[in-house]
């Protein structure tokens, strides 16, 4: 057993609180409302994880919060340091700043999950869904506008309207496509100690999803390699929503509720962060073995926790009500028992953070 080093016990300040390493082999809720402190907590545990194991990190992060993932606070040891310098953490970014740019390939993407891009129903637009399987374009010297004139220079008034379609719905200016250069999922490939994707930076609200869509369709794709993997999710509700609207939004859903069902045995597991267990779809939320949770209030809410965590006391949940910030409950499979603890310090630097009140000087 692997323990990790997360805080102290709150009962018991002077004893360290503990999660089995081992035990991050099946899927993690992670839950606090606003200011409990969540998301520097996460990082508390990821970094654990980074030091004290070999399991790669996959990194989906909406607010920016983990880009500062390589940078140690000061002051730190000589010898932590430069552990962590030899870790290989790579960041990719969404937004317009320096460093590598997070992009996607777009004929990487299934069939199925081009139609949702382009909003192309397999019925109703079942011409156009039957061009789009056909469509033959090299993948590494793709080029949007080359794709779409060899669709007009086409006699097929189908064909035509997928170029209308493309140029109207205006996805193939997205900054979001590699366009034939590198692509996230190059990355994860290379198994990385951690691979923080900036998703949060995009124009268009579409890009996110589909970015993540399109790096754990290819996880699953490659699924019986059982390359082993722990995908991080924040702000997990943005991503599997109980009540998915468009296309895109419903291909992401079903792929992270496949995951959540079969992707322990294959090494891809999953750590679901958010705000509100009643905002994460029942089939991913029900599959967690593990729970970590931070204050949460509303009565809704903790009944929500109860009914699903059966492995955590009642009582013991509903005590996330008094937390203070930085205090948490962890249960299931990666406890022994139900730990309450105070979390510890960050190695390095959370990128987010709140924004304060400008005061008259």
């Amino acid at each position: 057993m692997t323990l990790l080093d997360i805080g102290a016990s709150i009962e018991e300040p002077d004893t360290p609180a503990h999660l089995d390493a081992t035990r991050f082999n099946r899927h993690t809720f992670w839950c606090g409302q606003s200011g409990s402190g969540k998301t520097y907590a996460l990082g508390v545990v990821l970094e654990q994880l980074l030091l004290q194991t070999e399991l790669p990190l996959l990194i989906l992060d909406p607010n920016a919060d983990y880009v500062r993932l390589r940078e140690v606070r000061s002051p730190s040891s000589e010898v932590l340091a430069s552990r962590w310098s030899d870790l290989d953490i790579r960041v990719l970014r969404s937004s317009h700043v320096t460093g590598d740019p997070l992009r996607v390939r777009y004929l990487d993407l299934s069939p199925a999950s081009k139609a949702a891009v382009l909003q192309i129903d397999p019925i109703t637009d079942a011409e156009e869904y039957n061009v789009l399987l056909h469509l033959d374009v090299d993948a590494k010297a793709f080029d949007a506008s080359a794709m779409v004139r060899l669709l007009r220079d086409s006699n097929d008034p189908v064909r035509h309207q997928l170029a209308n379609r493309m140029e109207n719905l205006q996805v193939l200016e997205w900054d979001l496509w590699s366009r034939g250069r590198s692509s996230a999922v190059d990355t994860i490939d290379e198994r990385p100690r951690a691979t923080v994707l900036d998703v949060g930076g995009f124009e268009h609200p579409a890009e996110p999803k589909v970015a993540a869509l399109a790096v754990l369709e290819h996880l699953w794709s490659r699924r019986e390699e059982r390359r082993p993997i722990l995908i991080v999710i924040d702000e997990a509700h943005n991503l599997c929503s109980p009540a998915p609207v468009t296309a895109v939004e419903k291909a992401l859903t079903e792929q992270i509720i496949q995951i959540a069902a079969e992707g322990r045995k294959f090494g891809l597991w999953l750590l679901l962060s958010t705000q509100r267990p009643t905002k994460i779809h029942p089939n991913v939320l029900s599959q967690c073995d593990n729970l970590g949770l931070m204050r949460v209030n509303a009565p809704r809410d903790l009944a929500e926790l109860t009914a699903v965590f059966g492995f955590a006391p009642e009582d013991h949940i509903r005590r996330a009500q008094t937390f203070t910030q930085g205090q948490a409950l962890f249960a299931g499979g990666f406890v022994s028992a139900p730990v309450f603890a105070q979390m510890g310090d960050r190695i390095t630097h959370e990128g987010g953070g709140d924004v304060k009140v400008p005061l008259r000087r």
